[in-house]
């Protein structure tokens, strides 16, 4: 998938550190910023 500035991110849903399921959704009108970091902060 290929995305520019400005387009929706799709819906997904991740394992929290609380044991919860965390779904984008849920922050619906919320601002949100999505880090990708490779490797968990880890040299690669």
């Amino acid at each position: 998938m290929v995305f520019k500035i400005g387009d929706l991110a799709p819906d997904f849903t991740l394992p929290s550190t609380l044991d919860k399921e965390i779904a984008l959704s849920d922050y619906r009108g919320k601002a949100v910023v999505l880090a990708f970091v490779p490797a968990a902060f880890t040299p690669i």
